[in-house]
């Protein structure tokens, strides 16, 4: 969507609000011998306190109130009975529905003390995701995004996992335009001001390929390395972005 009214802000930027609490709680909570349907319901309590409802399962009768993934999974974890391990890498992807309006954000979470390599990867990820939201302008191309992101993720030794990109955001979880996490010739319509987009960069330390996993939700990595996830909403402005998740 495209902000038209000073409501579709507030609109869009009380979504966000709902979001940004609800990875604060259940990052809080994250910890050796905590189930994923542990931080699952306290995600529940969260968007209930708000008088908010999980997109993903309003939208694609998704069994969770967020996503969840582990390690070599990427996005669309379920939460269950699975309890994390210490040096685990936990991906957190929350999506909130309020009022009509919708906001997206991702965060990856060591889960104590991890390998060094995890630590650069979750490193990686926050600075791809910097980049990209710096190269994010109106007037210039939707891949100037991910042209910003690729070279960030190449130039620290990570790999964009290109079959999974960011998009289109506001009054549904999904819209267009599709957000590609690497300079796709293809996204070449110009940013404009006020138009809603998730941007998520989603990289992993080995090879970038992925398959979906047989609960035909997860997405994971081909050869098991551990895959790195964050993501904010943003309202594309003349200069930086208004991030709505912060």
């Amino acid at each position: 969507m495209s902000i038209e009214t000073p409501e579709d802000l507030k609109g869009v930027q009380a979504a966000g609000r709902v979001v940004a609490a609800t990875l604060r709680e259940v990052r809080r909570l994250v910890r050796p011998g905590v189930t994923t349907a542990q931080l699952d319901r306290a995600a529940a309590r969260v968007f209930a306190r708000h008088g908010a409802r999980s997109a993903p399962r309003l939208t694609y009768d998704f069994p969770g109130a967020i996503c969840i993934s582990v390690d070599d999974e990427v996005v669309h974890g379920i939460p269950g009975a699975r309890r994390l391990r210490a040096g685990q890498l936990v991906k957190l992807d929350v999506t909130a529905e309020l009022d009509g309006y919708y906001a997206d954000a991702a965060i990856s979470v060591p889960v104590g003390p991890t390998r060094p390599a995890v630590g650069r990867l979750v490193a990686t990820a926050g600075a791809a995701l910097r980049q990209g939201l710096q190269a994010a302008r109106a007037g210039r191309p939707v891949s100037a995004i991910g042209g910003a992101i690729e070279d960030e993720v190449e130039r620290r030794g990570c790999y964009v996992l290109r079959e999974l990109t960011g998009h289109g955001i506001g009054r549904a979880i999904h819209e267009p335009p599709t957000v590609p996490n690497h300079a796709d010739p293809a996204a070449g319509q110009p940013l404009t001001e006020g138009l809603v987009i998730a941007v998520e960069p989603m990289i992993a330390l080995g090879t970038g390929a992925v398959h979906l996993c047989p609960d035909g939700w997860t997405i994971a990595t081909d050869d098991g390395s551990t895959a790195a996830h964050v993501e904010h909403t943003i309202v594309i402005t003349a200069d930086a972005p208004l991030v709505v998740t912060a």
